[in-house]
């Protein structure tokens, strides 16, 4: 409604948010949509979020879209933030929260994402979108591609969970599955679409995924009374809903909703898939590719991430840090956060319970402080993770 231009993260060249686009022409980086925050502001204001739809779509004059026709919506968004009080205390914390993500349709985060990126698709006329996917990425494509009467095109690694692959076919989506890892998956993506027509909505390939991804951030600062967590623990793979909420810290500060303050951000990987955590340690500014990545947890399982440097970046200019946890512990947390609170979480978010515990050993995260964790999907989803 008010986007302006898409900038460079690299070196902050615009480009042209009237026509569909992918990375930087400059840079081969993300690209990130530019609102007119001051027009944005006149009728996005805190007071007029009361009587708005419970949808991510309550922010609308901050997301891509230029009419209200182009929006392929299936209700995603403004998902609970929840007290976990028996959780906490088993830990000696007062003031623990989990965002739930596994309410929005498809059942996990990727929703946002794929709603902002298939409406945008809607916009500029494309017909035909393929991505790359681990699991929840491409069920989601499937979902909002089929409401918006597209075609998706789904490349999946063959050991990716059964569910998610059954989710996609039963949507109407082509899926193909790969002997390797999800990157492999997306060179075939690059190597097809050209001669196929088709569009890569791949993470941070084209700009409006992280749009979607950045209403956790909108979300969680109402949810709280517009003051932010002292600190976050994300599960990262391609990381947008990291870099997301970033954005939207920024956002908010623009329009006057919150100060200049930030929460430290943690990013949790997978001890067998943890290039993030490895260039954190070793002071680079970016992550090398992680070879041999394995981990149940699907959405973790990606060796190398084009926005690795911003990230990165948001790690330390945050004064968080990055965690990496075994798979079984990964499991294992899973039911503790089940038998605690009720709720069956995906490895992925169980892992940044993992994650925690660590940083309150290692005294990185105190006792007093009011702590968020992020379950970006629902357990059911990975039941071949939990035997039987």
């Amino acid at each position: 409604m008010h986007l302006d231009f898409l900038v460079c993260t690299a070196c902050a060249r615009r480009h042209d948010a009237s026509v569909p686009q992918t990375v930087s022409s400059c840079c081969a980086k993300p690209l990130y949509p530019h609102y007119d925050l001051e027009a944005a502001g006149r009728t996005l204001t805190r007071e007029a979020l009361a009587g708005r739809v419970k949808s991510m779509w309550r922010y609308r004059e901050v997301l891509p879209p230029r009419g209200d026709a182009d929006i392929v919506t299936l209700g995603e968004g403004f998902t609970p933030l929840l007290p976990a009080p028996r959780l906490g205390a088993s830990l000696g914390l007062g003031r623990l929260s989990i965002k739930d993500e596994s309410l929005n349709p498809t059942h996990s985060f990727k929703a946002r994402g794929m709603s902002a990126a298939v409406s945008m698709a809607r916009q500029f006329g494309l017909k035909r979108l393929a991505a790359p996917s681990a699991g929840n990425a491409g069920g989601a494509l499937a979902a909002y591609a089929a409401r918006a009467g597209m075609e998706a095109h789904l490349f999946m690694p063959r050991d990716t969970p059964r569910a998610n692959v059954v989710e996609c076919e039963q949507m109407g989506a082509h899926v193909t599955l790969i002997d390797g890892l999800i990157t492999d998956c997306g060179a075939e993506v690059s190597r097809r679409k050209a001669a196929e027509g088709w569009f890569d909505v791949s993470t941070l390939r084209e700009p409006y995924r992280v749009e979607g991804k950045k209403t956790l951030g909108y979300e969680l600062a109402e949810q709280l009374g517009w003051a932010l967590p002292d600190v976050i623990l994300y599960p990262t793979g391609g990381g947008t809903g990291l870099v997301g909420m970033w954005k939207a810290f920024d956002e908010m500060e623009q329009l006057g909703w919150i100060g200049a303050g930030r929460p430290r951000m943690f990013s949790v990987q997978a001890s067998g898939c943890q290039p993030i955590v490895r260039a954190f340690r070793a002071g680079m500014p970016t992550a090398d590719e992680h070879v041999g990545a394995f981990t149940v947890a699907s959405g973790l399982r990606v060796p190398r991430a084009i926005g690795d440097f911003i990230i990165l970046d948001i790690l330390r200019k945050s004064g968080g840090g990055a965690v990496a946890v075994t798979d079984a512990e990964m499991i294992a947390a899973v039911r503790e956060i089940g038998s605690a609170e009720g709720l069956f979480a995906c490895p992925e978010g169980a892992a940044c319970q993992v994650a925690l515990k660590q940083l309150l050993a290692a005294k990185q995260i105190g006792p007093d402080e009011s702590i968020v964790l992020f379950n970006t999907g629902a357990g059911v989803k990975y039941i071949e993770c939990f035997g039987t």
